[in-house]
């Protein structure tokens, strides 16, 4: 679903602005004000793309929102606190805490980005170390490295091209795990207090009765839009258990198990579907998988034959 607004009045887009962002206070300079902002929902999060042919300041209340992307075109600067950030077109950025007032200049600004709301981040963190709860957070706001910025350029394209404002965004599975892509990713792109290692309580915990509570949980809740922290609790551990878990006894993780799971649903809804009234690609996304390509190239690599003659077998 998209949402779209544009506008060539500064008041409008100041209002309009306000209505999405929260509170702040805006100036704009110049005779050219065009403003035109798309927001498109896929599953708990949003993916925005804002064009600005304007130039104007921004002094901002706390948005309460994770926010991150890249800069497509133009000049974008902002501060947070006494950290500058100036970005210039094909840079990835975070704009700031969710708890941070910041402020920005904007020239002729082209941005894509996605907004997250910071508790679902727990989804796929797991900050507790030593049974310690530590509070998700970001530390820094720009990539690790080169690579990571990349990676995120990468998933965005995908869950935008794939998920966002196409039919696939309906399907829960699937805007689910397009969303909690973008989160893995952004856990991966940029410095946070995520602990990656397993603790002593983590590798004593990591054991088959784990596995086993684990294993049950998500053969029974497949066909839900469930996340790691769901597994994670409905076994009684931390996310890094689980994963350890998994690695451990079954050389896999509990993403993959997942995943294979729903493919022998979606195998056993091919077997039985009319072709008649039936796609492969409808059984695909309704079991969480985005890209067609992938979906038929994992399933011949299981079942030895394309998807789309396991339909036609009826």
């Amino acid at each position: 679903m998209v949402t779209l607004f544009e506008t060539t009045d500064a008041e409008a887009a100041h209002q309009m602005l306000v209505s999405i962002y929260g509170a702040m206070r805006f100036s704009c300079t110049g005779e050219r004000r065009r403003a035109r902002v798309a927001r498109h929902v896929v599953g708990p999060i949003e993916l925005h793309h804002n064009t600005f042919t304007m130039h104007f300041q921004v002094d901002a209340d706390p948005f309460r929102r994770v926010t991150m992307g890249r800069v497509l075109g133009g000049s974008f600067s902002y501060r947070c606190g006494a950290e500058q950030c100036d970005n210039e077109p094909g840079d990835i950025f975070m704009l700031a805490h969710p708890d941070t007032p910041y402020q920005s200049i904007n020239i002729d600004v082209d941005l894509e980005f996605a907004v997250i709301d910071p508790a679902l981040l727990a989804q796929v963190a797991d900050t507790d170390r030593g049974r310690g709860a530590e509070p998700f957070r970001f530390t820094g706001y720009h990539p690790i490295s080169a690579q990571t910025a990349r990676l995120w350029g990468t998933t965005f394209d995908f869950v935008r091209d794939n998920v966002a404002d196409t039919p696939a965004a309906l399907e829960p599975l699937l805007a689910g795990n397009a969303a909690r892509l973008l989160l893995a990713t952004a856990l991966a792109t940029f410095p946070s207090n995520v602990s990656h290692e397993p603790t002593i309580e983590d590798r004593r915990d990591a054991h088959p009765v784990t596995l086993r509570r684990a294993v049950a949980f998500i053969d029974a809740n497949a066909h839900r839009d469930i996340s790691p922290a769901d597994v994670a609790t409905a076994a009684h551990v931390t996310i890094r258990t689980l994963q350890l878990a998994f690695r451990r006894h079954l050389d896999t993780t509990p993403g993959a198990y997942l995943r294979r799971v729903r493919l022998e649903h979606a195998h056993r809804d091919l077997l039985d579907a009319d072709p008649a009234t039936t796609t492969v690609g409808a059984v695909a996304a309704r079991w969480g998988f985005a890209s067609h390509s992938r979906f038929t190239a994992h399933y011949h690599e299981v079942y030895g034959q394309l998807p789309s003659d396991t339909l036609r077998h009826r």
